[in-house]
């Protein structure tokens, strides 16, 4: 195996890519080092098989999905009302969204991981780090709801932004601005007395 990181991340950048495009079955070492612009066989030599490169780019998506540290800086200013929530919601639709290769490719990844253990045990333990994480930041906030609200916000944006990549056609982007300031707003009501 090599040991080149920078290059290891490339090609599973590349894999991402050829992951979101081509989906489980494309995903190949001579597509990636096609997409990486590599010689044939780099790939080859940088994973032991496909499943250490399936694991390998469902670390890696997390990676990049994650907020940089600007960004949750941000979470901790103005006022932690319910619009504040709502405007941090957007963001996260919106930079999520702009990601559309990777959260495509996780989505292949997850469908992957029904036959794959191996990973699925990654992708359990990013995506368990990652609800933690936002609760976590969300009690630190001072924002208003309680871990069931941030379950619910999880849940449903995250099929909102299923739905943006997959058929973007199906709301409109004011549609979509309305329906995460409701879910926000619904997500608060049924946080803060357990019922709708």
């Amino acid at each position: 195996m090599r040991r080149n990181p920078e290059r290891r991340q490339s090609l599973i950048d590349a894999a991402i890519e050829v992951l979101a495009r081509e989906g489980a079955r494309g995903l190949t070492f001579r597509a990636v080092d096609a997409e990486a612009a590599v010689p044939v066989g780099t790939a080859s030599n940088y994973f032991a098989s496909r499943d250490d490169l399936f694991t390998q780019v469902g670390g890696r998506i997390y990676e990049r999905l994650l907020p940089d540290e600007a960004t949750i800086a941000r979470t901790q200013e103005g006022v932690q009302d319910q619009a504040r929530y709502a405007e941090l919601m957007h963001e996260l639709v919106d930079r999520v969204s702009a990601f559309d290769s990777g959260y495509l490719a996780l989505l292949e990844l997850r469908l992957e991981s029904t036959r794959r253990p191996e990973l699925r045990a990654v992708l359990t333990k990013r995506i368990r780090e990652d609800i933690d994480t936002n609760i976590g930041n969300h009690t630190a906030s001072g924002l208003p709801g309680d871990t069931t609200s941030v379950l619910l916000l999880y849940l449903t944006l995250n099929w909102l932004i299923v739905e943006r990549l997959t058929l973007p056609d199906i709301f409109t982007e004011q549609e979509i601005r309305e329906l995460v300031d409701a879910a926000v707003q619904r997500s608060l009501d049924v946080g803060a007395d357990g019922q709708t």
